[in-house]
């Protein structure tokens, strides 16, 4: 438990202590745990904190009513107490609404958020309105507090199976383990009285009319069966903040990241610039690891690749390619060997032969084609259509640092980051296109010579 100015706050913590902040933030009537299954992802490049908002979970409540820009004011104040810099803030429905009010109400405290269902207009879905509306309205008093508690022990069989279609998706595949913890959150006792203030206090603060001020590069990931938050406020996100990566999750409610965790990590995973593949998932990152991707970023932007790309952008990307090195005439891949990664050369040079007999020395049948230079790419052909290699890669005299990216590992950032992986195809046809010309000018060339 830990207390600022009065207020204390419980939070369960991950990852290295001197690394940038996460700040996990969960909705209404949950805990910390409604944020779990993201834990261990982000802790392996931040700080993870997630944490009990005050009223909820073991947290004490507020020392006046709940509101959420009271929220935002502790938790900014949280914040200053427990970092040196901007955060990353992960909320989910009222917690995405927390979010952006620290977003509008303190933008130098915040790098970048993920959402996922969070509330906007404050307004939830009728289902939820004619269910917990009348619920809330006892909760507010002390008498109809105890009245909804006892009512809903000998009945809570029932009311599971009213919420259950309001929160989750007809295939949902959420485990029996999670729902009990997240429905018993919802049902603890002695916080009638702040699920009641938030029920209303999500009301008073709509942010409609106002994302549009927001510049802080966010994530927006929303089931496309949420019956809790409706849809009609990811309308309101792509009218007012088209500069927002709104992402719609399908078979999966109002939890995405409970229901299908696999494809909310994964789009995570490239907006923060992670590992995204399930071998390396919840491997941690070093800090050697998180000063070769900043270096690999600002490299890109010199790149065949890297035209276009703002930072955040060639960021993810240099979390998906892998460095390797190579000493003077060593291969770096032979001939006839089916492709499946693109090169791209980092440092030194690389040399193109082809039908080496004997590889890096001239021959009747072995003769040197191209020599490629730092943010030159090879390769692409191969590895677009999984073809095999017509030439030999070599390192140069003064060897060779090579950056590697996989045929999986660009499809799945064109499935996880549409933007990005559009634009990265984009760039390596333009730059196959720019070498197909100079080939050519140079059979043109070759032509115009006496004697040919």
């Amino acid at each position: 438990m830990l207390a600022y100015d009065e207020q204390q706050i419980h939070a369960v913590e991950k990852g290295h202590p001197n690394r940038q902040v996460a700040l996990l933030i969960h909705g209404w009537s949950s805990s910390w745990y409604a944020m779990s299954p993201l834990l261990d992802l982000l802790s392996q490049r931040f700080r993870a904190i997630a944490i009990d908002l005050p009223g909820y979970g073991i947290s004490p409540p507020l020392s006046g009513r709940a509101s959420i820009p009271a929220y935002a004011d502790v938790l900014a104040n949280f914040v200053e107490r427990v970092t040196d810099g901007p955060v990353v803030l992960v909320g989910h429905s009222m917690g995405g609404m927390t979010s952006l009010t620290m977003a509008l109400r303190y933008p130098a405290l915040v790098e970048r958020m993920v959402l996922i269902g969070p509330t906007i207009s404050g307004r939830l879905s009728t289902h939820i309105n004619m269910l917990v509306s009348p619920i809330n309205m006892l909760e507010r008093f002390g008498l109809g507090s105890l009245i909804v508690s006892t009512v809903e022990r000998a009945m809570v069989g029932i009311t599971d199976r009213l919420m259950r279609p309001a929160s989750f998706a007809e295939r949902s595949v959420i485990t029996e383990q999670d729902y009990a913890r997240l429905r018993a959150d919802a049902r603890r006792p002695g916080q009638g009285k702040v699920r009641a203030e938030c029920f209303f206090a999500m009301r008073e603060n709509d942010l409609r009319g106002q994302l549009g001020q927001i510049d802080t590069p966010s994530l927006v990931v929303w089931g496309a069966e949420d019956n809790t938050v409706p849809l009609r406020d990811a309308g309101v996100v792509a009218d007012e903040w088209p500069a927002a990566d709104l992402r719609i999750v399908p078979k999966a409610g109002h939890w995405p990241h409970f229901e299908t965790p696999e494809t909310v990590r994964r789009q995570i995973a490239a907006f923060l610039g992670l590992p995204m593949f399930s071998n390396a998932l919840h491997a941690p990152i070093e800090d050697d690891d998180l000063m070769l991707t900043r270096e690999v970023a600002r490299f890109l932007a010199h790149s065949d690749i890297g035209d276009g790309l703002n930072v955040p952008q060639r960021t993810r990307l240099a979390a998906q390619f892998r460095q390797r090195k190579y000493p003077s005439g060593s291969h770096i891949v032979s001939a006839d060997e089916a492709g499946n990664e693109l090169y791209i050369v980092q440092s030194g040079s690389v040399e193109i032969w082809s039908e080496p007999d004997e590889p890096g020395h001239e021959g009747m049948s072995a003769h040197r084609v191209a020599t490629l230079r730092p943010g030159q790419m090879t390769g692409e052909l191969a590895m677009l259509d999984q073809g095999v290699r017509s030439a030999d890669l070599l390192a140069g005299p003064e060897g060779a640092t090579v950056l590697s990216l996989s045929r999986d590992r660009l499809l799945g950032l064109c499935e996880d980051d549409a933007v990005l992986g559009s634009r990265l195809l984009w760039n390596i046809a333009v730059a196959m296109a720019k070498r197909v010309r100079f080939i050519l000018w140079q059979l043109d060339r070759a032509s115009q010579r006496p004697g040919k």
